[in-house]
């Protein structure tokens, strides 16, 4: 079997919108998945270690890849960054943000097995 893929999310402070994006693809096939804020104040603070261990990263506004561009920048390899253009105005599982997170991400992971 295949190595899974890593898969991370990044927001402010770790408390909506990439902690939502987590729960919302825990469990699809072929990833794993992690999330982590790029404030000091984060629930989960975005740390060296999460960025060498992640294949794919998805932050949620432009501002978060700049911080990681800024403050991680020997720790970036090969990663893709993809941001989605999430802003901070959703709250934790909120229908609209896994609604809007399934349409952004969906396309960039591998295929779930068709339902039988």
């Amino acid at each position: 079997m295949a190595e899974p893929i890593h898969v991370l999310f990044v927001c402010s402070a770790n408390q909506q919108r990439s902690p939502t994006a987590e729960a919302v693809f825990a469990d699809w096939p072929g990833i794993e998945v992690a999330s982590a804020g790029v404030d000091n104040r984060a629930y989960v603070t975005l740390t060296p270690e999460l960025l060498e261990w992640a294949n794919l990263i998805f932050v949620m506004e432009q501002m978060h890849r700049q911080k990681i561009s800024q403050k991680f920048k020997p720790y970036l390899k090969n990663q893709r960054i993809i941001c989605l253009n999430i802003p901070d105005e959703y709250g934790y599982m909120q229908p609209e943000l896994v609604e809007l997170l399934r349409r952004r991400v969906t396309h960039h992971l591998p295929a779930p097995p068709p339902k039988t």
